[in-house]
């Protein structure tokens, strides 16, 4: 397992794709997020399951995050092409005055000088977490 120390060449450039999938939700840019996501994308979320299209299809009606900041993270490699970032998001909704914390993993996958998001699970924290 990759942490900040160590290898953070890979971590910064896995970290820079997952803050590329964020943006998308501030922005309310549907565009940007499918870019982002591999065509066999399966989000794991506390509401169900989401492919790449539904994913996406939450931006029709605008921005879903105000804010965030992706904290505390690590990177594991799964093979050449494949690696798994994992950490804790602090986000704000839009219109909302609090923010919000969960446990994030998801898979990148290598496609040819880039990277696509393969899978996505989203863990509610237990707890107090400070925000």
């Amino acid at each position: 397992m990759m942490t900040n120390n160590g290898h953070s060449g890979l971590l910064t450039e896995i970290l820079e794709q997952e803050t590329r999938v964020w943006q998308a939700l501030v922005d309310g840019n549907p565009e940007a997020d499918k870019a982002a996501l591999h065509a066999d994308f399966l989000g794991v979320y506390p509401s169900g399951f989401a492919t790449r299209a539904e994913h996406c299809d939450q931006l029709q009606a605008g921005p879903t995050v105000s804010s965030f900041e992706l904290t505390e993270p690590r990177l594991l490699q799964m093979g050449k092409d494949h690696v798994c970032l994992s950490y804790l998001a602090l986000y704000q909704r839009p219109g909302t005055a609090s923010r919000d914390a969960m446990y994030v993993s998801s898979i990148w996958q290598r496609q040819g000088q880039g990277w696509l998001n393969l899978f996505s699970q989203d863990t509610p924290t237990a707890g107090s977490i400070p925000v």
